[in-house]
């Protein structure tokens, strides 16, 4: 059985890994600067974001710090009700409090967010990001599925 323990670890060792991502980046690239690593594709492109996602809320740090505060006791929260088998929801919990962290940490310590992947898809300069929006994003995704996937079945148990 998965102990809270494990869960604390998964969680740290996702956050130290978005975290010293984001000292690679601000260590080895110029602000604003773009390097292809697959050209037409993706770049390494290093940003402040003053904001949130897709660079909205410019410049209200406390405000996001307190968003984001707010939201890592709700997924505390969230996963200490989660009953260890339902291991779907863990993990997209796990993974988004990690993204959460993360970009808190940033926002608490530099009053901004370290931003580096950034894609090019079907033309289009997606806004540049990093690891913990990649947390954020999957663990959501994961949610979406599973709501979508559990609907579905309680649908075909009422009308089976």
């Amino acid at each position: 059985m998965i102990t809270y323990a494990v869960y604390l670890l998964i969680v740290a060792l996702l956050v130290l890994a978005d975290q010293l991502s984001k000292k690679a980046v601000v260590a080895n690239i110029t602000l604003n600067d773009k390097i292809p690593v697959i050209k037409g594709f993706f770049n390494l492109t290093y940003v402040k974001n003053f904001g949130a996602g897709f660079s909205i809320l410019q410049n209200a740090r406390l405000f996001l710090i307190a968003i984001s505060t707010v939201a890592v006791i709700a997924l505390a929260v969230l996963i200490y009700r989660t009953k260890k088998n339902d291991f779907v929801s863990l993990v997209s919990y796990l993974l988004i409090l990690s993204g959460a962290l993360g970009n808190l940490i940033d926002r608490a310590v530099n009053g901004y967010v370290v931003d580096f992947l950034d894609f090019i898809i079907f033309g289009y300069d997606y806004p540049v990001f990093n690891i913990a929006d990649s947390f954020i994003t999957i663990g959501c995704f994961i949610l979406i599925i599973q709501a979508f996937t559990e609907n579905r079945r309680a649908k075909n148990k009422t009308a089976g």
